[in-house]
């Protein structure tokens, strides 16, 4: 492994952190622009449908998915373009 490979990292461990963060502020927002209550629902709301507890985990999933590909795919072009190195 070469040295841009390990000095990514921790880059990359601070890149997904603040990626989760940005996708859980999406998702909130997402959630409430589509005419939904402020919180999601969780699997175990008794309160809340089958359904609806579904859509809620899908549309976390994609997401979340997206951001994250966004956020990783940002960031290993970025310490390319600075490296010449891909950080695989």
């Amino acid at each position: 492994m070469n040295a841009v490979k390990i000095a990514y990292k921790p880059f990359g461990m601070l890149l997904g952190a603040g990626g989760g963060a940005l996708a859980g502020a999406a998702f909130q927002r997402v959630w409430k622009a589509t005419g939904h209550e402020e919180d999601a629902p969780e699997a175990t709301d008794q309160d809340r449908a089958w359904r609806e507890v579904l859509l809620a985990a899908a549309l976390q999933g994609a997401i979340f998915a997206a951001v994250k590909a966004a956020v990783d795919r940002g960031g290993a072009t970025t310490v390319h373009r600075l490296t010449g190195t891909w950080p695989s």
